[in-house]
């Protein structure tokens, strides 16, 4: 479980292919703070940590992640979004976030608009995944809020240290992102579809 809240940007510093697996060499601060088999989200992703050393750490990503994340199109030198697991008694800043993306989403806006900046997604509604207006949202890893909510699309407004401090700086029109819908949504969701 994580809240959503970045604690750092770590960079891709190998990527492995080996059988139907994807092996990443993460580098980062926190690797030295980290134990093997403990969950990190990466982007949104939560993935165990299956070795490391002070400066860096491994994950594995099998086929189902890979066919349902962005994580197969990454590459060396690539800034990721890092969040540690939640501690019981932490404040949840954020929101609850699984770990579990339900699809990808693409930018198809970005804009900044007199010190902050708003960026709209459009994602397949065929899988029926929902936005509210005012609703929680995890876009690669980031917990937000959802504004200008559509059938297939939602946008999201950011503040400059969410923009400094996440990947987000980096995105651009076309960008493939992780999402990770609202849990509670999902639930409601599902009981209206029976």
């Amino acid at each position: 479980m994580f809240t959503g809240i970045i604690e750092e940007i770590g960079q891709i510093k190998n990527v492995q292919r080996v059988a139907g697996n994807i092996h990443l060499t993460v580098l980062t601060q926190m690797a030295g703070d980290l134990k093997i088999d403990q969950s990190v989200s990466h982007n949104g992703i939560c993935l165990t940590v299956v070795s490391r050393t002070n400066t860096e750490y491994i994950v594995t990503a099998i086929k189902e992640t890979i066919d349902k994340t962005t994580i197969g199109d990454w590459q060396i030198g690539d800034s990721v979004n890092l969040e540690r697991g939640l501690k019981l008694g932490d404040r949840l800043d954020g929101h609850m976030v699984q770990g579990h993306v339900d699809q990808i989403g693409v930018c198809t806006e970005v804009q900044e608009t007199n010190g902050s900046w708003s960026y709209r997604f459009q994602y397949e509604p065929s899988l029926g995944n929902i936005t509210i207006e005012k609703g929680s949202i995890t876009i690669n890893g980031v917990s937000l809020t959802v504004i200008n909510s559509e059938r297939d699309a939602f946008s999201v407004a950011i503040i400059p240290y969410t923009h400094d401090h996440t990947n987000f700086s980096l995105l651009k029109v076309g960008a493939k992102v992780n999402l990770e819908f609202d849990v509670i949504g999902k639930y409601v969701s599902r009981l209206y579809q029976t």
